[in-house]
């Protein structure tokens, strides 16, 4: 297992749809490996494939504290198939706009279709972090960032001081 690189804004490839996966194998399991260290290692609680490089549709997710037992989810091909009514709000953070918080409101509760490690289909019911996560996780692999709810200024304003803290790093 290996902790890959995580992409941050202004990549293009954050900005890009993920393509659908075809097969679970042993190549993409290794990748759900390695997705899930570099996620804990981060330290964060999702990951889509696109914040490491590769434009296909998986996402690892586990709210679990330094504590607690992990939980990992992992989906394959998740699709968002029923949004709840009641709206919760969540103090969001990404692990590819690094330093940057802000409040996001999305459905307290989700159901999502998707393929699991092994490749079966699965259905599953989520509601509060684990709703907003998994509805986080799967933006970005439609090309969606935490920061496109905000402010068009708010935003801008992010995107203009990550780029200038990334030149700086790289003049370096």
């Amino acid at each position: 297992m290996a902790i890959l690189p995580i992409i941050t804004v202004p990549d293009p490839v954050l900005r890009k749809v993920a393509a659908p996966i075809e097969r679970v194998d042993d190549a993409l399991r290794r990748l759900m490996n390695d997705m899930l260290l570099t996620m804990y290692d981060a330290p964060g609680i999702g990951l889509a494939a696109p914040q490491v490089g590769i434009s296909r549709r998986l996402i690892v997710m586990d709210p679990s504290r330094d504590e607690d037992p992990k939980e990992p989810l992992i989906m394959v091909n998740p699709r968002i198939i029923v949004r709840g009514d009641e709206l919760r709000l969540h103090e969001e953070g990404c692990l590819s706009i690094p330093d940057v918080t802000a409040e996001v409101e999305r459905p307290a509760r989700t159901k999502v279709s998707f393929l699991d490690r092994e490749g079966k289909p699965a259905e599953t019911e989520l509601e509060g972090i684990w709703s907003t996560i998994v509805q986080h996780e799967i933006d970005h692999l439609n090309g969606v960032l935490f920061i496109d709810y905000l402010s068009r200024l708010k935003r801008d304003m992010i995107v203009k001081k990550l780029t200038k803290t990334r030149r700086a790093d790289q003049a370096l």
